[in-house]
């Protein structure tokens, strides 16, 4: 009797723990950094590249990748877009037209609208450009817990801008979830995009 009642047991144990093993295996895995709850919903009130001023809710609806660059970025800024596009465009056909990237130049000084657009856009037609003037930008910067800065220009005038190479990623109601490494292999990178694609169709 006792041997039957502990195999009981033991039955119902096993059961109950292959059902946990089944939850937690129905919990989303990420490759990125998951910052949810960590850092404020996407706001913001910017210039965009045919010259119009934008806030973050022209985007509603959409998977929204928010970095900071420059156009005369030497190599961090123009291998994120290339990465970026070849991460969106190896998603299902029907899930790229969800995602936006919106890439924020912090040198408004050289970085004019129509600048702007044309760099973007030789990489990625649905790439947005955005800028305003420095105080707005460092206010950006400030809310998502990052800086930027500028160096001493040279005989020519030219100068560098250092800035964070961090993506942040927003789901389609504007909540920071994950923030991408530059260093993160593209097919991850359009993993966790298709990911949080289909989670907002469901």
């Amino acid at each position: 009797m006792r041997f039957r009642t502990l195999f009981t047991r033991s039955l119902l144990i096993t059961g109950l723990v292959l059902m946990l093993s089944g939850c937690l295996g129905e919990e989303q895995q990420w490759n990125a950094k998951e910052i949810d709850g960590l850092l404020p919903d996407l706001e913001f009130t910017l210039t965009r590249s045919d010259g119009r001023t934008v806030t973050a809710e022209e985007y509603q609806g959409q998977v929204r990748l928010m970095f900071f660059g420059f156009t005369n970025c030497p190599d961090v800024c123009p291998a994120t877009l290339a990465k970026l596009t070849h991460a969106i465009k190896a998603m299902p056909e029907d899930l790229q037209d969800e995602v936006t990237p919106l890439f924020v130049s912090v040198d408004p000084q050289r970085d004019t609208p129509e600048r702007l657009g044309e760099y973007v856009n030789f990489f990625y037609d649905r790439t947005v450009g955005l800028t305003a003037d420095e105080p707005a930008l460092r206010e950006l910067a400030k809310r998502y817990r990052t800086t930027f800065g500028y160096d001493d220009p040279d005989d020519r005038g030219n100068y560098n801008v250092s800035h964070s190479a961090a993506i942040y990623v927003f789901d389609p109601e504007g909540n920071a979830r994950l923030l991408l490494r530059p260093d993160l292999p593209t097919d991850q990178i359009t993993e966790d995009l298709v990911q949080l694609a289909r989670e907002a169709r469901s």
